[in-house]
This record gives structure tokens, C-alpha cells and sequence, in this order.
């Protein structure tokens, strides 16, 4: 049996919410249904590939592989997915190196089927880092399946230092939020740009993104978005947004915990009562 994300409501209250319960969910969410499956297959199969061939060939390891860095919608590119990771990222010309989504060369360098000592498949810690991503990546879409916003918060709180420190110089960590999709819409729609904003050059896109977190937070580098208390304010920014533009939550996985809710005497607003009742329906 699948779990399902206890969700009940949307917003900073939503948020809340995830974020007083989420170790408890996550730690559920490992252990059910086809995330549980797919991890223990790749687990015991990842290591036998020795080609991105082969990777490609096995629809169950590439859903991982692919999920691990966010690229899940690709599952049906095999030709291209082989492509990146057959060149890797060792030579600046290969095309994981050229393309604005970092994903891929993050994937491509994981794996490391381009490199002179062998892909990195049996390097157990390795494995293991693929496998929590997924891990962790799938219950963000879970999540999504009900409150897409909640996702993309999710999501920006888990990359956006890893963009900052991987990053040459600070324009390069401002390129790399221009480039991660997930990441680029929080940042956006948080500083309330309008959709033309993702038309400009991508060196006025930039100088726009350093205008505003220099208004906001007192400085222009993109370091200053990793501060704690910035990324909550930046998160938080975003959520107001998403409500103001009539973004709503899907509360169908949640009919039974809402109906408790509206029959008894507490208010729904109230997240310590929702996360009584979280605990009390799943806890071991």
C-alpha cells in the first residue's frame, strides 16, 4: 500500500504543516508502495551496468536514475539520456557541459561512465546518495500530486544551496537558478516578475534577479538567498504569491482527516490539532 501525503491545507498554514510532520511522512512514504520497490530493485541491479546502454535499456533503474535529479519526465528520451551520460562531463564540449539545466551534468558526472577508471555504479556511497534523492524527490511530487506549490517550496529549500556552493563565481550561482526550472519559478514568481520576465537576455535576467534580492535582503549575491531566515522569507514570498493568484490544493487524499476535522469541536486552522491527528492515523 501506497502513503499518501497528509496534506489538509494550503498556503503557510500547509506549509506549516509539512514541515511539523515531514520526517514522520518521509520516513513513511520510503517504506510503501512502488518507491520502496523501485529502490530495492536498484539497489540490487545498478551495480551489473557497466554502459549507458544498458542503463537505458532497463526501464526500472532508469526511472531512478532519472528521478534522483529531478529528470523523470524524461524517461521516454532514451536516445538523448544515453547521449549525456556516454559523454559525461570530463570533456567542457560534451553536451551535459553546454545545456543551461545543470541536472544533467550532475547526472552525467554521477554516474561516470565517461571516466578512464570506470562508471561509478558499484561505489556503494554512491548508490546510496542516488537512492535517497529519489527517495526524497518522490515524495516531493507526492506532495505536488496535491499542492504543487508545496512541492516547488520543497524542492528550492533542498537545492538552492547545493546551486550556490557548486557555482564558480556569483554570476555562475545566478545562472544556475535561471537554469534549474523548479527553482527559477520560486525565485520568480516570490519577487513577483511577470512571465515575460523569462523572455529577456539571460544577462538582464540576472541583473533583474541581483535588483531584487538586493532590495529584499540588503545585498546582490545569490549566497544571501541560502541565509536560513532569507530562504524561509523567499519561500514564504512565494506562497503568498501562489494564494493571491488563486492557486488551490487538491484535498482528496485528505476527505477522512478533514471530515474529523469539521465534525469535531477544534477550527480547521489549527496545524498542532492536524498534527495530533496525523500522528494518531500513522503512527507505527
Amino acid at each position: 500500500m501506497s502513503f499518501e501525503p497528509v496534506i489538509p491545507l494550503g498556503g503557510m498554514a500547509g506549509w506549516a504543516f509539512l514541515n511539523r510532520t515531514f520526517e514522520r511522512q518521509t520516513e513513511a512514504f520510503r517504506a510503501s508502495g512502488q518507491t520502496s520497490q523501485n529502490t530495492s530493485y536498484f539497489r540490487e541491479n545498478i551495480g551489473k551496468i557497466t554502459s549507458a546502454t544498458d542503463l537505458v535499456a532497463d526501464r526500472r533503474l532508469l526511472t531512478v536514475a532519472l528521478g534522483a535529479f529531478g529528470l523523470d519526465d524524461d524517461i521516454d528520451k532514451r536516445f538523448f539520456i544515453r547521449k549525456i551520460l556516454e559523454e559525461g562531463t570530463v570533456d567542457t564540449s560534451a553536451m551535459a557541459n553546454r545545456l543551461v539545466d545543470k541536472r544533467y551534468a550532475r547526472m552525467a558526472e554521477a554516474f561516470g561512465f565517461d571516466s578512464k577508471f570506470g562508471p561509478r555504479t558499484r561505489l556503494d556511497h554512491v548508490v546510496s546518495q542516488m537512492i535517497a534523492s529519489y527517495e526524497t524527490r518522490q515524495f516531493e511530487i507526492a506532495v505536488g500530486n496535491q499542492d504543487q506549490t508545496l512541492r516547488l517550496s520543497l524542492g528550492f529549500e533542498r537545492e538552492i544551496a547545493s546551486i550556490v556552493e557548486r557555482a564558480s563565481s556569483d554570476n555562475s550561482a545566478w545562472y544556475g537558478i535561471l537554469g534549474n526550472p523548479p527553482v527559477r519559478k520560486v525565485v520568480t514568481d516570490a519577487f513577483n516578475l511577470p512571465s515575460a520576465f523569462t523572455a529577456l537576455d539571460l544577462d538582464r535576467q540576472v541583473e533583474t534577479l541581483k535588483d531584487k534580492t538586493q532590495g529584499l535582503y540588503g545585498s546582490d549575491k545569490a549566497s544571501v538567498l541560502t541565509i536560513p531566515s532569507n530562504t524561509q522569507d523567499l519561500v514564504r514570498r512565494y506562497l503568498v504569491q501562489a494564494v493571491n493568484t488563486g492557486s488551490s490544493i487538491n484535498t482528496s487524499g485528505q476527505s477522512s482527516a478533514l471530515a474529523i476535522l469539521r465534525g469535531g469541536s477544534v477550527g480547521i486552522n489549527s496545524t498542532t490539532t492536524l498534527e495530533a491527528l496525523f500522528s494518531a492515523l500513522y503512527s507505527k
